[in-house]
């Protein structure tokens, strides 16, 4: 007698249910928020400082990312920005600084392949489908916008 493929999937996520940790999720949501603060607050700091010594604020704000980018870029060297991210979550991987990781770990991870097919083929291997779907996703926003825009401005 053959058994149900949905009796054997079920009793699977039962074992797995049983088997998984529960995860402490407001203590987590906890832990990203004030971390992800306080990413954001160094970041307003570093723009005040740079509006203050008479930066224009779209300067300032080109000078943030960039800092924010580098600090994490020499987190991940050092191999502490995952043990941030471990504690903080989606915390420290949603600012900046989370794509600065996600180019710098396969980075350091392919090495040892040589710097032109290990680090340099390797570098975008998870920011790169970021970074294709955000910028095509951008300019398909921006095509809509633009017909909606277009047509609202001939029918007035």
């Amino acid at each position: 007698m053959e058994s149900n493929p949905l009796d054997t999937q079920k009793s699977y996520q039962e074992y797995v249910n049983q088997k998984s940790p529960n995860s402490p999720i407001f203590k987590n949501c906890i832990n990203a928020f004030w971390v992800g603060g306080l990413i954001c607050s160094i970041g307003q700091i570093i723009l005040n400082i740079c509006t203050q010594r008479g930066l224009s604020t779209e300067i300032s704000g080109t000078i943030v990312s960039i800092i924010l980018i580098g600090i994490s870029a020499f987190l991940t060297g050092l191999n502490l920005f995952n043990k941030i991210g471990k504690f903080a979550g989606a915390g420290s991987l949603i600012p900046i600084t989370g794509f600065a990781n996600s180019v710098v770990s396969p980075a350091m991870e392919y090495k040892s392949e040589g710097y032109i097919m290990g680090v340099g083929g390797k570098m975008f291997t998870v920011a790169g489908p970021v970074l294709v779907f955000g910028i095509s996703t951008s300019i398909i926003v921006g095509l809509v916008y633009l017909i909606l825009n277009t047509q609202s401005i001939t029918l007035v």
